[in-house]
């Protein structure tokens, strides 16, 4: 595994013990989770702080790793930080104005739609219930992402059936170069 530092931004609830970033983080010394105060009821302004600390405490060659809400916190924080980052990979975006979007998070609407300042991909997948191929789609081109769909995957979580998601890990080793 590649020696720069690396940020698992989990969504709400957190990552449970079988979900692919809790995996990686056991798996993987140079990983770490960036804790949040109240995972249960996210506030999106508390969430950016909490990464802009923990970027500025990891320095420039650092790789964010997001998951579901976590991809609307980096795409907040992408838009008002003056730090610098390596890159970053968003898995399973949601939609904040979708249905199935939770109500206790506040402040995640209305995503800042620009391009970042690092290299970017997102990984969809077609029958995500929280937000899918279309928000991919609306969101990877204005952040400058690339996008990889990778079919009927669920949210890319735990439920999903991945393990420790092999295939997740190849992807982030390649955008850590």
């Amino acid at each position: 595994m590649n020696t720069r530092p690396i940020l698992i931004l989990p969504g709400i609830h957190d990552s449970g013990p079988t979900h692919w970033q809790s995996l990686w983080l056991r798996q993987h010394p140079q990983m770490r989770r960036v804790e949040q105060r109240d995972w249960d009821h996210p506030h999106c302004g508390e969430w950016v702080a909490a990464l802009e600390d923990a970027v500025r405490a990891s320095g420039p060659d650092t790789v964010l790793v997001a998951h579901s809400l976590a991809c609307l916190q980096l795409a907040h924080w992408a838009a008002a930080t003056a730090c610098r980052i390596h890159a970053a990979m968003l898995v399973a975006v949601p939609d904040p104005d979708g249905p199935a979007f939770p109500k206790e998070a506040t402040g995640f609407s209305n995503p800042p739609m620009q391009r970042f300042a690092f290299p970017s991909l997102v990984i969809a997948s077609s029958d995500d219930p929280y937000g899918g191929l279309p928000q991919a789609r609306r969101c990877a081109p204005a952040w400058g992402s690339e996008l990889v769909e990778i079919g009927a995957a669920g949210h890319i979580n735990a439920a999903s059936g991945l393990g420790d998601w092999p295939w997740g890990l190849a992807q982030l080793q390649t955008l850590a170069r």
